[in-house]
C-alpha cells in the first residue's frame, strides 16, 4: 500500500458497501453492512473527523448526495430509502423518503430542469422516482429483472439487471425504456457507470472485464471491451467491483476483488496507473469533487459468497492523493 495513503478513523464494523463524497466539500459518506451510514469530514491534512451517523434496519447498499450537498440519501436491505439533513442534524435522525417491496440496491439524485428527484432501484425489478416529501412515487419503471447497478448523468440513466440486461432511459421521458440490450460481457454485471459527458457508460463484470459503450449509434464503432483484474498468468480472474469516473478529466478507476486499483483513459485505451494494495478485496471507491482525493474501501466484497468470509475481516477506508500521472489523459500516440 502507498505509505502516503491516509486511513479513515473510526471505520464501519462490517463490510463497506458504498462511498460518496459531497459535491461541494471534502465530506465523505460511507454505507456499510453494519446497517449504518457514517459521515466524515476530511481535513486538508488528510486526517478525518467522524461527524454524523444514522441507521437503517438492515445493511446499507447505496448512498448519494443532493446537488447542493445539504441532504444525503441512502438505500438499504430494509426496502427503505432514508434522507439525512446535514443542515439540521437533529440527534442524528433520518427520515424515510422511499419504499420498495425488496431491498433498494441503488439510490441516485437526479437534477432535472424542473428540480431534484430521487431515483431508487430495487431487487423488486422497479426503478421509482420520488419527489421529496411525497410518500408515493411520481413515476415507476418496470425492469426485466432485479436491478444490480444504476448510474445517472442527466438526461442519461443506465441500469444493469440480472441476466446481463442493460436498460437505458432518457430522463426527459423517465418512465419509458429508451433501449434494452444485452451486456457485451459474457458474465454477470457487477457495476455500471455513466461517462461524465453523458454520452455512454462503462460496464464491469464478475469476470474481470470492462466494456466501454456509447449510446448514439453513430459512436458505437468506438465501443470496446478489455480484460483487467487478473493474476499475471491470467489464471486467477476477479470481479470488477466498482468503476468511478473523474469528473474533470473523464478518466476512470476500476477496483477489484484482487486488491488492486487501476486508472484508465478510455479514449487512448491505456492504463494510466496500477495500484497494488493487496490487503484483500476493494469493494468501492469515490473521487472528491475536485478529483484530488480518491477514497477506496478494503473489506470483504461477498464475491465468493457468505462461506468464504474471512474469520477476522479487514475493514478499512483509505484516502489516496491523486497525481496527474494517474488521472490526467495522455496525448494520443502519434
Amino acid at each position: 500500500m502507498d505509505n502516503k495513503d491516509f486511513e479513515v478513523s473510526a471505520p464501519p464494523t462490517d463490510s463497506v458497501s458504498c462511498l460518496s463524497f459531497s459535491p461541494n466539500a471534502d465530506i465523505l459518506a460511507v454505507g456499510s453492512w453494519d446497517n449504518n451510514v457514517r459521515i466524515y469530514e476530511v481535513a486538508p491534512t488528510g486526517q478525518t473527523i467522524p461527524k454524523f451517523m444514522y441507521s437503517h434496519q438492515q445493511p446499507v447498499l447505496s448512498i448519494c448526495w443532493s446537488k447542493d450537498a445539504s441532504k444525503l440519501f441512502s438505500g438499504g436491505a430494509d426496502n427503505a430509502a432514508r434522507m439525512f439533513d446535514l443542515g439540521n442534524p437533529v440527534n442524528n435522525q433520518s427520515t424515510q423518503v422511499a419504499q420498495h417491496d425488496k431491498p433498494i440496491k441503488c439510490v441516485k439524485w437526479i437534477e432535472t430542469p424542473t428540480g431534484g428527484i430521487l431515483a431508487t432501484g430495487s431487487w423488486d425489478k422497479t426503478i421509482k422516482y420520488w419527489s421529496i416529501g411525497n410518500p408515493t412515487p411520481v413515476g415507476t419503471v418496470q425492469l426485466p429483472f432485479q436491478l444490480y447497478s444504476m448510474d445517472v448523468v442527466y438526461p442519461l440513466l443506465v441500469a444493469a439487471t440480472a441476466e446481463r440486461r442493460i436498460v437505458i432511459i432518457n430522463l426527459t421521458q423517465p418512465t419509458t425504456i429508451f433501449r434494452e440490450l444485452e451486456s457485451p460481457l459474457k458474465w454477470q454485471t457487477r457495476v455500471v457507470a455513466c461517462f461524465p459527458a453523458g454520452d455512454g457508460y462503462a460496464v464491469g463484470s464478475i469476470e474481470g472485464r470492462v466494456a466501454i459503450q456509447y449510446v448514439n449509434e453513430k459512436d458505437q464503432a468506438q465501443n470496446f471491451s478489455y480484460k483487467c483484474h487478473r493474476s499475471k498468468d491470467g489464471k486467477e480472474i476477479y470481479a470488477v467491483n466498482d468503476i468511478t469516473f473523474h469528473q474533470h478529466h473523464g478518466t476512470y478507476s476500476t477496483c477489484g476483488s484482487d486488491g488492486t486499483i487501476s486508472f484508465w483513459d478510455k479514449d487512448t485505451k491505456t492504463r494510466l496507473k496500477n495500484l497494488e494494495i493487496n490487503q484483500g478485496p476493494i469493494p468501492c471507491s469515490a473521487f472528491n469533487s475536485a478529483g484530488t482525493i480518491f477514497a477506496y474501501a478494503l473489506s470483504y466484497d461477498w464475491s465468493k459468497g457468505f462461506s468464504k468470509q474471512p474469520p477476522t475481516p479487514i475493514v478499512k477506508i483509505m484516502l489516496h492523493a491523486t497525481t496527474d500521472e494517474e488521472v490526467k489523459r495522455r496525448p494520443p500516440k502519434k
